[in-house]
């Protein structure tokens, strides 16, 4: 899937790739401020997680539930990591290992430990509205 798309349509972006992606976690590659943490929160929304979703930069790992309290997944923001190994400490593998949504903002930092059985997600800015998105 691929597509280019403004601000206004980023929820139908968000079911799109809910729709089209073949794996709970989501690898998201953007160079900064290019709208991944705006489009994991249009996700969240969409998976029923309301509108609480926000940056984990500092907590690195937030953690949403759906509006009726079940766990709906993880949303982790790994820019700060200075070594990949941080990413065990953790406990990234325990996340893994259970049957919810995972979000991962700079994936690229922890290569190493990133599943097999995730969809990769690239945001290209175009222009300051703009951006093209390819699923993988």
């Amino acid at each position: 899937m691929q597509l280019l798309y403004s601000l206004d349509q980023i929820d139908s972006v968000a079911k799109g790739i809910i729709q089209n992606s073949a794996f709970k976690t989501l690898c998201f590659y953007a160079e900064m401020g290019a709208g991944k943490t705006t489009l994991i929160k249009s996700l969240v929304k969409e998976l029923g997680g309301g509108t609480v979703a926000n940056s984990p930069t500092f907590g690195i790992v937030n953690e949403y539930h759906k509006e009726d309290g079940e766990l709906l997944g993880y949303h982790f923001d790994f820019y700060r990591l200075k070594d990949e190994t941080e990413a065990l400490d953790l406990g990234f593998e325990d996340y893994l290992s259970q049957d919810v949504w995972i979000f991962i903002e700079w994936p690229e930092k922890i290569n190493s430990y990133l599943p097999d059985e995730s969809t990769n997600i690239t945001i290209d800015i175009i222009d300051d509205v703009t951006r093209n998105i390819e699923l993988q």
